[in-house]
Formats: structure tokens, sequence, C-alpha cells
């Protein structure tokens, strides 16, 4: 009984690590019976479904996503996840978001609500600053090499 529990909270435990680590958007939906959670990274949501009862992951039902008006269906992973992929997560802004359950005669909704970033983040260019001083340094080494040849011609037409 103990082991068993373990294995049912290990796919829990590896989702909320792998959620930690990964900077994608997260969304968590609930039935009576289940548990589905989407991770987003890019155009890809990985989907753990687990049953509320005993935390079991479930591998064999049908998985079917409502997202933005149209049903995306998902493929079922080896590790006992599922996967979209669809444009339409790229999208940005908040988006309801149906997981359609089907296991056996079982038909289950899981509602939720997904709010995805505008856009990512720029990095900083660090290298803008450098170039820059960059640039200065070579006008300023310009300036006085034209200054040192001025004085030169000077003195020798003097001369």
């Amino acid at each position: 009984m103990g082991s068993a529990l373990l294995m049912g909270l290990a796919p829990q435990a590896a989702l909320t690590a792998a959620a930690a680590d990964a900077p994608g958007s997260r969304i968590e939906a609930r039935s009576a019976d289940f548990l589905a959670v989407g991770i987003v990274q890019s155009d890809h949501m990985s989907i753990h479904l687990s049953r509320l009862l005993d935390n079991a992951p479930v591998h064999d039902a049908v998985l079917s996503v409502a997202l933005r008006g149209s049903v995306h269906p998902t493929v079922a992973e080896a590790d006992g996840s599922y996967t979209l992929r669809t444009p339409d997560l790229e999208l940005p802004g908040s988006a309801a978001v149906v997981f359609q359950v089907t296991q056996g005669p079982t038909h289950e909704d899981l509602g939720g609500t997904l709010s995805l970033a505008d856009s990512a983040p720029k990095p900083v260019d660090k290298n803008n600053a450098r170039q820059l001083w960059w640039w200065v340094l070579n006008f300023a080494v310009c300036i006085g090499f034209l200054k040192l040849w001025s004085k030169r011609r000077k003195n020798a037409s003097e001369d």
C-alpha cells in the first residue's frame, strides 16, 4: 500500500520539479474524478492526467483539449503524459481551456484558464555599452592622431 501511494506521488513530485525548472505557463483543471496539469512552453503543452482519488496517473484515456474555439487531439507519451502541439499556445493573453477526458464509458470535461505572457522577455544586450565605448575610443584616437599630424606638418613648414 505504501509503495503504491509513493508511486502515485512520484509523477506529481516530478511535475512540481518540472514546473519549477521550466519557465512556461501552467494550467490546472480538475473534475470530480480527474486532475489535469498542463505546462506550456512555446507551441507545446505537456499534460499530466491523474485520478483525484489516489493520484495515480491515467495512461489509457483519450484526451483532447478545447482551446480558442478549436478541439485539439493529444499524443500519449511513453512516460504517461500527453502532448499537445498547436500554434494557438503561442498567442498572448488568457484563454479558456477544457480538457476532454474519455476513459472507457466515462467522459468528463475539466475546465481552466490559461494565461500566456504577452511575449518572452528580450535578452539584455550587454555589448551595446561596450560597443559605444569602443567607438568613442576609436574617435578619440583618430582625433588625437589628426592633431598630432597637423602639429607635425605645422612644425615642418616653419623650418
